[in-house]
């Protein structure tokens, strides 16, 4: 498949509701009735086309109200909006427009805030990046493979960017937009080419050769879940809504951009989470992120939506008794997330809920077909959840995104890579990840299934199971205290000999990547430190 080829495939899907009979015709037409009730999400209109119009009306509208709160250091709607203006002429003077890329490397700041907005108004697109943590020879990767003209940082970060000729730095501290003398003039409204689905940011997740991979968000794809109930959280004036998040994670852009288009504060974190969280009504988190933070001093919350990893069960039963608790799903590929379920121990099952609006998701075998209801297979998703493909990688493109068979037309469907299966009332159950779905003596094991066998036992608040080799499997808990011979015991009720790990080792924290997720490569480190520690042990005993 050719370039021009991939670029007519991953396009915005339209709205329709009719599937392809003939596509799942081996389904019983119970299945079949289900298959399409299940995966097919509402169908709504998105209420604007631009996600920097939503923010622009609040501007209008609130001009006073506070936007952002970065410790104490506070910047109104209006004022945010007339900064945003400035810096926006500034770019375009630069040559700046649509379908350009922006580099915004720097940290959380409202300086962050004033950048993406001004980026949005040009036209162009930004790639969030944390200066502070982000390898230079990363930032040169994202700003070769981008090819971008200028990136905004702010002075004190400008040490760490690896600049070429062919691209132009900008701090934005230094550039005096407080000043109310306009020397920029009146901004004027930026025209796309009506043919072009314009791109939001580009966000670059973690690739199989070391570098991390572009992909290319549209203003569709984000409106259509941080301004469309559930995913929009019910957000809107007067409410505080947590900034915690690594900037160059897709979770922060729900954060961010889901407060500031629905009218809310944003509270920007400093070093400690928990004090901006405490202020907080609202809260976008990892699990393990939110697993950090007691409940006991977070009453005053409303809501809060995890995503990113499996969800504890306890961890949403211990929330969920006194705020709104979602738990979702999604790959940075379907947007930020693509399933939700407001959960509440009512509910008794902790799943990934539905679609989000304008979406769909199919459960599929190997070979593509749809999976009985009820039967584990892997998650396709489709819909306007679907981004653009990755950029300068056409192959990887063409793995991941398929023409959609059950919608038809232009519809596209992206491989998630995750395990799931529809509940009898249509919600649908986690079973992880099929990289984590793995051979141990020649058995299919679930490392996900482990887990939650073991954050079963009384004391486990997380548990996180890993293969080590063909095998040896080993798993983790956190925990304060707890009996390990409990936690074999669990495993070895709940799920066959061959899923017990050889070591259950509690620990107190789980270490956690700058994106808030467990860290994986690090468990394994210290898996192996134990093991070895153990065998050396038995050995001097013997």
């Amino acid at each position: 498949m050719n370039t021009k080829q991939v670029q007519s495939i991953v396009k915005a899907p339209e709205n329709s509701s009719a599937f392809d009979t003939a596509q799942i015709s081996g389904l019983s037409l119970k299945d079949q009735v289900l298959f399409e009730q299940f995966g097919q999400g509402p169908l709504v209109d998105l209420p604007f086309q631009r996600v920097h119009y939503g923010f622009e009306k609040f501007a209008k509208t609130q001009p006073q109200a506070v936007a952002v709160d970065h410790l104490g250091r506070t910047i109104t709607y209006g004022e945010l909006n007339r900064q945003a203006n400035q810096l926006s002429l500034e770019l375009i003077q630069r040559g700046i427009g649509p379908g350009d890329y922006v580099g915004l490397f720097l940290e959380r700041s409202i300086e962050m805030v004033i950048g993406i907005f001004a980026i949005l108004k040009t036209g162009a697109a930004y790639i969030p990046q944390d200066a502070r943590i982000t390898p230079s020879n990363q930032l040169r990767h994202i700003l070769n493979t981008a090819q971008a003209k200028v990136v905004l940082t702010v002075s004190h970060l400008k040490h760490k960017i690896p600049l070429t000729d062919e691209v132009e730095m900008i701090a934005i501290d230094e550039l005096n937009l407080q000043s109310k003398t306009n020397k920029w003039g009146q901004l004027l409204p930026i025209k796309s080419q009506p043919e072009q689905d314009e791109l939001c940011f580009l966000l670059f997740t973690s690739g199989t050769t070391g570098m991390p991979n572009g992909v290319k968000v549209s203003h569709e794809n984000v409106i259509n879940i941080i301004n469309t109930a559930p995913g929009n959280l019910g957000i809107r004036p007067g409410l505080k809504v947590s900034q915690i998040l690594n900037i160059s994670f897709d979770m922060s852009a729900w954060e961010t951009l889901g407060a500031l288009t629905n009218g809310a504060t944003l509270l920007i974190r400093g070093k400690d989470i928990g004090e901006t969280t405490r202020k907080a009504d609202v809260i976008i988190a990892t699990p393990s992120v939110l697993g950090g933070l007691d409940p006991e001093k977070h009453q005053n919350v409303k809501v809060v939506a995890v995503a990113g990893e499996p969800c504890p069960q306890a961890l949403a039963d211990r929330w969920s008794e006194f705020c709104n608790f979602h738990n979702s799903c999604g790959p940075t590929e379907t947007t930020i997330i693509n399933t939700l379920q407001p959960y509440s121990p009512v509910a008794r099952q902790l799943t990934i809920g539905r679609p989000t609006p304008n979406n769909t998701v199919y459960i599929l075998n190997e070979d593509l077909m749809p999976c009985k209801i009820g039967e584990i297979g892997e998650m396709w998703a489709g819909g306007k959840c679907v981004t653009k493909g990755y950029i300068n990688n056409d192959a990887l493109t063409n793995e991941r995104y398929r023409p959609d068979p059950f919608l038809g037309g232009d519809h596209v469907m992206f491989r998630t890579r995750d395990l799931g299966r529809w509940t009898r009332n249509g919600e649908l159950q986690h079973f992880g990840r099929t990289d984590d779905q793995v051979k141990i003596k020649g058995f299919r094991v679930e490392l996900d299934s482990i887990s939650t066998a073991l954050e079963s036992v009384s004391g486990c608040k997380q548990a996180v199971s890993l293969k080590l080799d063909s095998v040896t499997l080993v798993s983790f808990v956190k925990t304060n205290s707890i009996n390990i011979e409990r936690c074999y015991d669990a495993v070895q009720a709940l799920l066959p000999y061959y899923c017990t790990p050889k070591i259950i080792i509690p620990v107190t924290e789980l270490p956690r990547t700058d994106r808030g997720k467990i860290d994986k490569r690090a468990l394994t480190q210290l898996a192996v430190e134990k093991i070895e520690a153990a065998d050396k042990e038995q050995g001097e005993l013997k």
